[in-house]
């Protein structure tokens, strides 16, 4: 147990890397980073390697599979070196749309997760507008929605019209609007055409679902949010033409963000046929041109952080011979920052600053954590990984602590590997997971309230 303790490394802050210098954490919290070490607590000298900021995975489902739940997202979560995550609204058996199942869903990770938990609400199709200054009071970040129908009863499309009053509730409290954008007519007309053709491979899900879905999804997103002056995010966004479009909104004063997620900037569909159902996710792997592309984009700045999209579906949901039948999604939460760091920072494509800023201080000030998240700073949660920057390993899907058991990374190799995870204070990860349920807690978010004339 790290409870009051100095360590030595170089220690990545926002603005700089403070190489041998000191991070001195008690009671939870960092209370100083110093380049002189302080003579009064015990040190732990990890001269050489990286002191980073607990990672923030702003996008993980922990009940879209029951059998995943907080204690096997989260294991997994301090494995990667994700210290916070924040948890999706639809599970596999209800909406989180309502106080009443916040608030149990709530005091059910208090119990179960070993990293700290801040979570999404949704708003329930026809009558959710009641509910959601009461969730916001009960701290959830933000409230996610869908343009596409994924499920009519977990994860239902809620409709513009709908929206555009949804939106001006959400605006009162200061939260953002969180977005699965595609737009479901779209999609639906094209897997109904492959299917009536008998085109059901693996390629024919990216095909299904072509860019102009998302794209169309995005834009009628960022005019609502235009209209009605409210934070808007798009979750999973896959190619260059939607960050584009989110910085022209930018531009015209619109809080707009998006993100990417780990499988748009290392897979592509050309490896469908390799990966077969392992690949499908919504929105769909990419081409290769996109994929490159994306690293650029977040090289520059343009894209705001980078998640997983755990969504980690046990193997005989991705086995069907027929792409359509199969689930849509993939484990990802344990591999985000290794991912990341080794094909980003390692590779040269990115710093190691902005490695920082996309996954954990962006993640950290748009969802109301970053009074106490996302950063080393003196004050703020003692949540820090130790990363050893020229270790050398191989993913292996069956040492992963998914209940899922397969990862569509297996055997890549990774350059940078996590030795340590600590949240606030507390070791949780030392080469096993070593942290246990209830170490984890809820994280209510933190926004200014927004009251504006109609």
């Amino acid at each position: 147990m790290l409870t009051s303790k100095t360590i030595k490394g170089n220690i990545v802050l926002p603005e700089k890397v403070l190489f041998n210098a000191y991070l001195t954490v008690k009671d939870g919290k960092i209370i100083s980073i110093s380049e002189e070490k302080p003579s009064e607590f015990e040190l732990v000298d990890m001269t050489g390697q990286y002191i980073f900021p607990g990672v923030i995975d702003a996008h993980v489902h922990c009940f879209s599979s029951l059998d995943e739940g907080f204690t096997n997202a989260t294991c997994s979560a301090a494995a990667g070196g994700v210290t916070t995550i924040v948890e999706m609204p639809y599970d596999a058996d209800k909406l989180i749309c309502t106080q009443r199942l916040f608030e149990e869903k709530k005091e059910r990770l208090k119990q179960e997760a070993v990293v700290d938990v801040a979570m999404l609400a949704t708003i329930a199709p026809h009558d959710g507008l009641d509910q959601i200054a009461l969730l916001a009071d009960s701290g959830a970040c933000g409230f996610k929605i869908s343009l596409f129908n994924t499920d009519s009863v977990r994860f239902p499309k809620v409709d513009e019209g709908e929206l555009y009053e949804a939106f001006k509730e959400v605006r009162k409290t200061g939260r953002p609007v969180t977005v699965h954008a595609e737009t479901d007519a779209i999609v639906r007309k094209f897997i109904q055409k492959y299917e009536n053709e008998g085109l059901n491979n693996p390629i024919a899900h990216c095909q299904s679902r072509p860019k102009v879905a998302e794209s169309t999804a995005a834009l009628t997103i960022l005019e609502l949010a235009h209209a009605t002056d409210t934070k808007v995010h798009l979750h999973h966004s896959t190619f260059p033409r939607v960050f584009n479009l989110v910085e022209a909104y930018q531009q015209e004063g619109t809080d707009a963000t998006a993100e990417t997620c780990t499988h748009y900037l290392v897979l592509n569909e050309n490896d469908m046929e390799r990966l077969k159902a392992k690949g499908k996710i919504n929105p769909p792997l990419r081409s290769e041109a996109d994929m490159h592309a994306l690293w650029d984009l977040l090289a520059s700045g343009k894209i705001d952080m980078v998640t997983s999209d755990h969504a980690p579906w046990p193997i005989h949901l991705k086995s069907d011979a027929n792409i359509f039948k199969n689930s849509s999604g993939a484990p990802g939460v344990e591999v985000l920052f290794p991912i990341l760091f080794s094909e980003g920072v390692a590779k040269g494509r990115i710093s190691i600053l902005q490695l920082a800023k996309v996954l954990a201080e962006n993640p950290a000030n748009r969802f109301g954590l970053g009074h106490r998240k996302g950063k080393l700073a003196v004050g703020y949660d003692a949540d820090f990984i130790i990363v050893d920057p020229t270790e050398v390993s191989i993913l292996d899907e069956e040492k992963m602590h998914s209940n899922a058991g397969w990862s569509p990374y297996n055997g890549m190799e990774v350059r940078g590997k996590v030795k340590r995870t600590y949240v606030r204070g507390k070791e949780v990860y030392n080469g096993q997971v070593v942290g246990e349920k209830g170490d984890g807690t809820f994280i209510p978010a933190v926004y200014e309230k927004k009251v504006l004339a109609e």
